[in-house]
């Protein structure tokens, strides 16, 4: 597997008196690799089992008991957009075995990251992690998500929090975006039966 070569900065957050943000540089070599999820439900499947976190364990440079993950994207007025997100979150936690992953839309659609920010403290949570399901960071990851998940917090104190970088340039989204490509030419020759994005439409074919 290819690492990931470029740092990406995540902000901290700590909602405890005296408040102090603190900026950090991660990368794919640390205890936690991020995993990318776009593209097919193959594409997941074909991770190495590697991937797969021991939450027994715990530490401040991981997921264990007690953390929790929000993915945030932005939200649709289409139904079936938000849904698929409720399968990618099921993915992610199947294939993490993360025990607290909860989805979330930054607007347009439910849950919202306050709706998921207190579920997952109803969960026992005190840590959460909220990762942007957003491909290059922008508005939304600079000032948005953090503005939303800050007012969430206040209604949770003692809850500290994160929010990671988005899924930027990662050499394993080439890989993703290939898969893509190549699965609608499969389709647009009468190889392959429509991906479950396109399912239904008639979009994948040439005009």
């Amino acid at each position: 597997m290819t690492s990931l070569s470029i740092p990406s900065q995540i902000t901290v957050k700590s909602p405890s008196a005296g408040e102090t943000r603190k900026t950090y540089t991660i990368c794919a070599s640390q205890k936690s690799p991020i995993l990318i999820g776009v593209g097919r439900s193959s594409t997941l499947r074909n991770f190495s089992s590697r991937f797969r976190m021991s939450v027994d364990n715990g530490g401040a440079d991981r997921i264990g008991a007690g953390d929790a993950v929000i993915i945030v994207d932005h939200g649709s007025r289409r139904r079936e957009s938000n849904l698929m997100l409720n399968e990618f979150v099921a993915m992610f936690r199947d294939k993490t075995g993360y025990p607290i992953v909860e989805p979330a839309h930054m607007e347009l659609a439910e849950p919202s990251i306050r709706d998921s920010f207190a579920s997952c403290v109803e969960q026992g949570a005190k840590r959460i992690v909220v990762s942007p399901f957003f491909l290059f960071p922008g508005r939304h990851w600079q000032q948005d998500i953090p503005s939303l998940t800050a007012e969430a917090a206040k209604d949770h104190p003692g809850i500290s929090y994160i929010i990671t970088a988005p899924l930027g340039l990662h050499e394993q989204l080439v890989d993703v975006v290939n898969d893509r490509i190549s699965h609608c030419l499969s389709h647009a020759a009468g190889v392959v039966e429509e991906c479950e994005v396109c399912a239904g439409t008639g979009k994948c074919k040439f005009n």
